[in-house]
């Protein structure tokens, strides 16, 4: 038995053409076969991706969505950008601008001239013992590198330090060693400096609230009562140590009258307040009193 093949046939199905639609029925050649003799394998009308993508690259060509380098987030131990460092690890207590946080303000152009650069430092890396202020750098158990402790001192006074110095010496920010405070003589200093917002024995006013407090004295140190004392809270109205922010006739406070006022609220947290303090003193007086 003989079988003869069309040879279209097999040829148009090597080649992907529908026998069907090689051959017309009265045996012509279809439109579609004619034009595949003609022409060859119909093309694409857009040029492929394939080789597209080298030519862009070669060229230089950004692609829509392609990352730029400069948006990749950075470590956390390696941003020593002051703002983003302030925002994460200072903003909370002492203000988003640096001012009216429940800290001390650091946007302050006094403080900023007086503290020394070291001890900014060093109260950054290590923190203030007994207080909420936390040590921030690795080797006192915080979270930040010496470089990023550095990126926030420095920046501090990058940033807000006063371009013209302030008018008149403030007293050191650092209490002079032989310089040791006395209570009695706070008394009378206090009198005259804070009495009149803050109360007699500190219990609060109308203008000011309780600095006698034994729960606010717990969470200050004696530094920190210093440097109040000496700049101030002009995010919140309190007056400096200076004649400038009070009435004509008030006397500067000097760097002796700070560390008796010192020696006075430290009395005070010892004592367990103002109140207890005064009793205390008055059983004192009247067992030496008995004693005679």
């Amino acid at each position: 038995m003989t079988i003869e093949l069309n040879r279209g046939a097999v040829g148009n199905a090597l080649r992907g053409v529908p026998a069907r639609e090689a051959l017309l029925p009265d045996g012509r050649m279809s439109d579609r076969r004619i034009a595949w003799q003609r022409h060859g394998t119909p093309r694409r009308a857009f040029p492929t991706v394939g080789w597209m993508l080298p030519l862009l690259l070669a060229l230089g060509c950004d692609l829509p969505g392609k990352p730029d380098p400069k948006d990749r987030p950075a470590p956390e131990g390696q941003i020593t950008d002051f703002e983003r460092l302030f925002a994460r690890h200072c903003a909370g207590c002492h203000g988003a601008d640096g001012k009216l946080g429940p800290a001390p303000p650091l946007n302050d152009p006094i403080f900023l001239a007086i503290v020394p650069d070291e001890e900014l430092l060093r109260t950054i890396a290590a923190g203030r013992r007994g207080t909420p202020m936390p040590a921030f750098a690795h080797r006192h158990g915080g979270s930040l590198s010496d470089d990023q402790v550095q990126a926030l001192a420095g920046g501090l006074k990058r940033r807000w330090k006063a371009k013209e110095p302030a008018s008149g010496a403030p007293p050191p920010y650092l209490a002079n060693p032989d310089e040791a405070g006395d209570a009695d003589r706070g008394r009378s200093v206090f009198a005259r400096a804070c009495a009149d917002c803050h109360g007699e024995r500190g219990e609060g006013g109308d203008m000011a609230g309780a600095i006698a407090s034994p729960e606010f004295l717990q969470l200050i140190s004696d530094q920190a009562l210093r440097r109040i004392i000496i700049t101030g809270r002009p995010d919140l109205g309190m007056p400096s140590h200076s004649n400038q922010d009070r009435d004509a006739d008030f006397e500067s406070l000097s760097s002796r009258d700070v560390s008796d006022l010192v020696a006075l609220l430290a009395e005070w947290r010892r004592r367990g307040g103002s109140s207890a303090a005064a009793n205390s003193s008055n059983a004192d007086a009247e067992s030496e009193s008995s004693q005679e």
